[in-house]
């Protein structure tokens, strides 16, 4: 039996895929991906992942992220408000907090953040979010609402994980656990992931797996190599290939598609 496997975030609507979209998402599907989630980062990129979604059968997110929080437009929740109509689009996000880069001030990604979060505690819809550098504003901004989701990405600490897990989050694995020099904390905090908040995502075009063998020419991370990320994340846990992979499938199920398919 063939394993299946779900790439829970991709930035399929990167100019770096722009030579080649059809041809990623065929070696995707030729891998075993059988979904992905597609990520939006303000309303216009959204508006892509939706077409996008809709083109290949895929599901998407719509928001706004940290970086991006600085040229959002007057009118960006009604805008994001039109896009969840649609059944493609099953998460807010990719929102958060990204205090390494600081691109947008922090006091506008605190406010675009807190928007999102009501947005989707009224909406019921779950997050996506990215956290960087920036444990302490998130979780306070966390507090002030009761919402569902992944942490995308996660390269946190112990007390940041403990945190997200109580919170009821799941917790996104990139290929960044694949990295044996700044990974190396990550290596350690994934055997805590308990099997029901594991999710695997490549994060593509970013974050290639340094185990990854050969590399491609190209250096770009792409969806077909998410199995890389599920035989790191498998070796690091004790667990097999086929366990991790279908956990995560499941995970991105019961998250994504089951509970846009009760609203």
């Amino acid at each position: 039996m063939t394993t299946r496997y779900i790439d829970a975030g991709v930035n399929l609507t990167s100019s770096q895929f722009d030579d080649a979209r059809d041809d990623i998402v065929m070696r995707a599907k030729q891998a075993g991906v059988d979904n992905m989630l597609l990520i939006g980062t303000n309303t216009q990129d959204s508006m892509h992942c939706l077409q996008l979604a809709r083109h290949y059968g895929f599901v998407c997110t719509s928001g706004i992220h940290p970086h991006d929080a600085k040229s959002t437009q007057a009118d960006y929740i009604a805008q994001l408000k039109t896009l969840f109509l649609h059944p493609e689009v099953v998460a807010v996000g990719e929102c958060g907090l990204d205090f390494n880069r600081n691109f947008s001030p922090r006091s506008e990604q605190i406010s675009v953040l807190s928007q999102q979060l009501e947005l989707a505690e009224q909406n019921n819809l779950p997050v996506y979010l990215h956290e960087r550098d920036a444990f302490d504003a998130m979780r306070a901004q966390l507090e002030q609402v009761k919402v569902h989701g992944v942490l995308h990405c996660f390269t946190g600490d112990k007390h940041a994980l403990d945190f997200y897990l109580h919170y009821g989050l799941m917790i996104g694995i990139t290929g960044w656990v694949c990295d044996e020099r700044r990974g190396a904390q990550l290596q350690q905090l994934v055997p805590l992931i308990p099997d029901d908040r594991l999710l695997i995502e490549t994060d593509a075009p970013y974050l290639l797996p340094r185990t990854l063998k050969p590399k491609p020419k190209s250096r770009r991370n792409e969806p077909a190599f998410v199995e890389a990320i599920v035989r790191e994340v498998a070796r690091l846990r004790g667990q097999s290939c086929e366990h991790v992979a279908k956990i995560s499938h499941a995970n991105f199920q019961r998250l994504f598609i089951t509970r846009r398919g009760t609203q």
